[in-house]
């Protein structure tokens, strides 16, 4: 099984520190409209989250995995509840490499494959790098290919 680039925790943390300070900012309008307890609230709210969503990111890395088997893409992951998914190659429509701002700025890339089914039936294997992201769209999309005929991808 591969599992993802290291760099990804940050990138995963970045994430955690923006819903960490979005939400403490949600505390702090209600706090200064109705508590008024002052910052220590909406400060302590952060870094709370900040603690939390930061550990929540360092165990979903040590979870998330993915393997390209016979004929499917496997993928492990999942803190809490732990997710297996099996995308055989018949089913994928089309595949995408995609860079955010902060994948970006840690040198990372996102592959996401489409599947064939209904609203949110698209998987992301995050956390590659962005030759690694590229080579795995190139290699999904030749076994969707193979798999299906020329007009699968």
């Amino acid at each position: 099984m591969n599992s993802l680039h290291p760099r990804i925790r940050l990138v995963w943390i970045g994430q955690a520190a923006v819903s960490a300070a979005m939400f403490a900012l949600v505390v702090g309008v209600v706090d200064f409209f109705t508590l008024e307890i002052g910052l220590l609230l909406s400060g302590g709210v952060f870094l709370a989250l900040l603690v939390l969503f930061a550990i929540h990111s360092l165990l979903r890395y040590r979870v998330w995995r993915y393997e390209i088997r016979g004929d499917e893409l496997y993928l492990e992951r999942g803190v809490f509840t732990r997710v297996k998914t099996v995308v055989p190659f018949v089913r994928i429509q089309h595949v995408d490499a995609r860079r955010s701002p902060l994948e970006r700025l840690t040198g990372l890339a996102s592959t996401v494959v489409y599947t064939a089914g209904s609203r949110g039936a698209d998987v992301t294997v995050p956390g590659l790098t962005p030759t690694g992201a590229d080579d795995l769209q190139a290699r999904l999309k030749r076994l969707a290919t193979e798999a299906e005929g020329d007009d699968a991808v």
